[in-house]
């Protein structure tokens, strides 16, 4: 009898794709514009240091559990959690894992391409010497003038929503994964060179500092959830991303080992946009938490006042914008793939239709910065709500879900067959940590600190 992998499509012939589209959709703007906000908000070090060991005991295991789900059931992820809660002989319902990872996805892409948007507008503001010897307050002021303008940003949220359907529209192998092997190569090169540039230039000593010695005295409970939140943001996992790409998984490949590349590689992002950002920073009396305006104010500013700055600025901003659109491919397929497979829409037609729900879901966003500026939610405007409950509630809460069905609901033979490259004690270790420490890892934070912000 055959298996449920044996009867769906096979994916990508060689790991190289598969690791090159998964890195893709990981390294994005949470590596380059809210890393290092948050490590600015929650005392640098401090916040790195519990986030470095979120993913490495909580999302990392999460997220090969999502892969070995997607792995399993060579579809989308709604009918892939379908298909092996029947093989598992458990309830239907736990295909909801799907239907909130693409919910989740959605709304995170709803904000995330309005941000994305304002990257592509600041490689022409910089290219233009817009910022040429500006001071601190002026690109503050620029900043938040661009935000009081919803047409210029409607504008270039649909330039990035239109490049995203097209790349979607093509289809994985021709359009993300050769995007992916292009755009993930020139990224890196690119972001070593700013950061060499970034320590030259600025007070590489002072970033340094912050970024490494810790003072756990600046870091809070929610500073922890916000560590917790971004390890599952930054590894896109809770969108059903990750189970949307393991459905091409090549055979023959260690999950583990093509998992662990994609995590050095989204970790050393992150860490040297900070070393690319924090040394201008400190070098111009910035303070490191001014919040989520830091890349588009601390960054523009520090490129003004320097030599060549104006053409150094635009690369970054460009490196920024590629990024992005890796990984709102990877936000926009869960849904696109369920459109296409299940209702069996053309893929182009699929991918407009989500293409037009996010944008409009965007519309909340951009008018939250202008025309509904008054308007709060728990004291958040809509962007910043809609931010803390994506990153801090929903992708955690998928991410739980998730642990629990493969560690608690899979069958432990079932999981061996998708990962019987492994080896008997690093299969035995991931599922183990998947079961006593993933799970209630998630839990844990998340009860320690809502209860502490409900009393």
């Amino acid at each position: 009898m055959k298996t449920l992998s044996q009867t769906k499509s096979r994916g990508w012939r060689r790991s190289w794709s598969f690791v090159a589209a998964t890195t893709g959709a990981t390294i994005g703007l949470g590596n380059l514009w809210k890393f290092s906000y948050l490590a600015g908000e929650n005392g640098g070090a401090a916040f790195i240091i519990v986030y470095l060991v979120c993913i490495l005991i909580v999302a990392m295991p999460v997220m090969i559990a999502e892969i070995v789900l997607g792995s399993r059931g060579r579809s989308n992820p709604i009918t892939t959690v379908q298909d092996v809660s029947l093989e598992a002989g458990v309830s239907t319902w736990w295909q909801g894992i799907g239907w909130f990872g693409c919910l989740a996805g959605l709304l995170v892409l709803s904000y995330y391409s309005v941000i994305a948007g304002w990257s592509f507008a600041y490689i022409s503001k910089l290219f233009a010497g817009d910022f040429d010897a500006t001071s601190a307050q002026l690109a503050g002021d620029q900043f938040n003038a661009f935000l009081a303008e919803p047409q210029s940003m409607l504008e270039w949220q649909g330039l990035f929503l239109l490049i995203i359907f097209l790349t979607i529209a093509v289809g994985i192998r021709r359009g993300i994964g050769l995007l992916a092997r292009l755009l993930m190569p020139l990224l890196f090169v690119t972001l070593i060179a700013l950061a060499v540039y970034s320590s030259q230039v600025g007070d590489f000593q002072a970033a340094v500092n912050f970024m490494f010695t810790p003072d756990f005295s600046s870091l809070t409970r929610q500073g922890v959830l916000a560590a917790l939140g971004h390890a599952f943001f930054t590894l896109s996992i809770g969108v059903g991303a990750m189970i949307a790409y393991g459905a091409y998984v090549p055979d023959k490949r260690s999950i583990t080992s093509m998992v662990s590349v994609v995590v050095v590689a989204d970790t050393l992002v992150s860490l040297l946009a900070g070393l690319a950002i924090f040394p201008l920073v400190f070098s111009l009396n910035i303070a490191p938490a001014m919040g989520p305006g830091l890349m588009f104010v601390a960054v523009p500013y520090g490129f003004g006042n320097m030599i060549y700055g104006n053409y150094y600025g635009a690369l970054f901003f460009l490196m920024v914008s590629l990024a992005a659109i890796t990984s709102g491919v990877a936000l926009m397929e869960p849904a696109t793939s369920w459109l296409s497979e299940r209702l069996r829409w053309w893929r182009p037609v699929a991918a407009l239709m989500v293409v037009a729900i996010v944008w409009l879901l965007g519309l909340a966003s951009v008018f939250s910065f202008n025309e509904w500026k008054g308007i709060s939610i728990a004291g958040m405007s809509i962007f910043s709500a809609l931010d803390f409950f994506t990153a801090n509630i929903l992708l955690p809460a998928g991410g739980l879900l998730t642990a629990i069905f493969v560690g608690w609901k899979m069958r432990r033979e079932v999981l061996r067959d998708e990962l019987y490259v492994e080896g008997r004690v690093l299969f035995s270790l991931w599922y183990w940590v998947l079961r006593y420490i993933a799970a209630p890892g998630v839990l844990v934070v998340f009860l320690s600190s809502f209860l502490k912000e409900w009393v």
